[in-house]
């Protein structure tokens, strides 16, 4: 593949000019998303094709070397970026064409492709799942520094590490990746599909994106998609007209309204059925919604953000998801790490934790021992940084002193048995709910709408709730 690869970049200058360009809808998509986002920015982005021609680049990009602009159009990455007629032979972010599902591509270390800058290379997958272009984030140019400043005085990199980006917190590799992709999202009007495991932060970082775009000062509002059935759910989203259906009686607006000019999560979109999913690809197309029992469309000005801790991929593959929605959704496609998969950030993370839980529970600050870290950071975390953050409340309210010595708690038994309690308790508060349900239909001779205003929720939860807890 290697070999190929390479044989592909030394096309020559004849059969690369008649060589054509990709036409994928998708890739063109994520392109002109990409042109958005990076046209204003300092930081060096350019997209590359399999044969490494420079199909886009920003003018920080072609700034940094002027007498590459004469010579951008039809320029290969290591004409334009390292000054070598000739491929870099050991360029590590080949890998993103060679390996499939690979993520990023760090190419801090390792080959002399590294000579042209590059930092990182993200794949741009087609209509049909191949890579068929990369994204190229490059270092950032370091100011030269004065013969007479010692480099301890210097000022910091504008690259030095950074340990959050709002309430975000992480330094490894992984969440650094993800700071510098979420940055370069945030002021796009693109959709976004966030996947990742359950807890480890999908709505945080929708919120973070939505924060550190233009629409921060407009509505965030948030949709569990796979807490509601396929009716309510559609009559959320895009409201309803008063008699469309039994307890309409009123006009309502839908989600898509309420999240004018700001952004809509949709958490859990792998659980929406293929009916609603055609409906959903209607609105992104169209960019207007329908309320249900409606006659005429609103247009919406919201940007969507979506998330799955389902392997969207292989649910088109399976076809139990709309492949045309998935590349509507993800045509700027993020991944969070497990927590298992950067464990160099748990430190950091428990000492986050542990401040704001003392914090909030009025207690003086905490130290977390040695013995006592090393423990949460080999812990295996299942539950990924929701667990941590819910074991470091718990230990912080339920041990005393000056330090958190809890390291017997945290072992693999006790994470096993951690679970069973909080299992146990849920039942007995889902029996408890249960009860009341019952006793509020009773008392209102099985009107559901009356119910709802008895137990103070709304329609929509008292109807997932008969169905979890199985009432007739």
């Amino acid at each position: 593949m290697l070999s190929s690869q390479r044989n592909e970049i030394a096309l020559s200058d004849s059969e690369r000019l008649n060589k054509p360009a990709p036409t994928d809808p998708i890739i063109t998509a994520r392109i002109e998303a990409i042109k958005q986002l990076a046209q204003g920015l300092s930081d060096r982005v350019a997209v590359m094709d399999q044969s490494f021609n420079v199909v886009y680049a920003n003018e920080a990009a072609w700034a940094v070397d002027q007498t590459a602009k004469t010579n951008r159009s039809h320029a290969k990455c290591y004409e334009a970026f390292a000054h070598r007629t000739d491929p870099c032979g050991t360029c590590p972010a080949i890998k993103v064409f060679e390996a499939p599902g690979v993520e990023c591509v760090s190419c801090s270390s390792g080959g002399d492709g590294t000579a042209c800058g590059m930092q990182q290379a993200f794949p741009l997958t087609s209509s049909r799942g191949e890579v068929g272009s990369m994204l190229v984030l490059f270092k950032r140019e370091q100011v030269p520094m004065m013969p007479d400043v010692k480099p301890a005085e210097a000022e910091h990199p504008p690259s030095a590490v950074r340990e959050s980006l709002g309430d975000l917190i992480g330094r490894s590799p992984a969440m650094q990746q993800l700071f510098d992709m979420t940055s370069l999202v945030a002021d796009s009007s693109a959709t976004v599909l966030i996947q990742g495991e359950s807890g480890t932060g999908k709505e945080l970082l929708a919120k973070t994106i939505h924060a550190l775009s233009n629409r921060r000062d407009r509505p965030f509002v948030v949709v569990d998609c796979g807490s509601l059935p396929e009716t309510l759910l559609e009559s959320e989203l895009f409201g309803h007209v008063k008699g469309a259906f039994t307890g309409a009686v009123a006009n309502k607006r839908g989600l898509f309204e309420e999240a004018d000019g700001g952004t809509i999560f949709l958490d859990e979109i792998a659980d929406t059925t293929p009916t609603f999913q055609a409906k959903l690809l209607r609105v992104l197309q169209e960019g207007e919604i329908k309320p249900v029992g409606g006659t005429r469309s609103l247009k919406i000005h919201a940007r969507v953000i979506s998330a799955s801790n389902k392997e969207l991929v292989e649910l088109v593959k399976a076809k139990t998801f709309r492949q045309d929605l998935y590349y509507r959704l993800a045509v700027l496609p993020l991944y969070l790490p497990a927590l298992r998969e950067r464990r160099e950030d748990i430190p950091l993370l428990v000492q986050n934790f542990v401040a704001a839980s003392c914090v909030r529970h009025r207690q003086a600050v905490r130290q977390v021992a040695d013995k006592t870290m090393k423990a949460l950071r080999d812990a295996p975390w299942p539950g990924n940084v929701r667990q941590l953050q819910h074991y470091i409340e718990r230990a912080v309210v339920t041990t005393t002193g000056a330090w958190l010595v809890c390291d017997d708690m945290v072992s693999d038994g006790i994470v096993i048995e951690d679970e069973s309690l909080r299992s146990a308790s849920r039942g007995a508060v889902a029996q408890t709910e249960r009860t009341r349900i019952v006793d509020a239909l009773q008392k209102t001779a099985g009107n559901r709408l009356k119910a709802a205003k008895l137990l103070k929720i709304s329609r929509a939860s008292l109807y997932n709730k008969l169905r979890a807890y199985s009432i007739e």
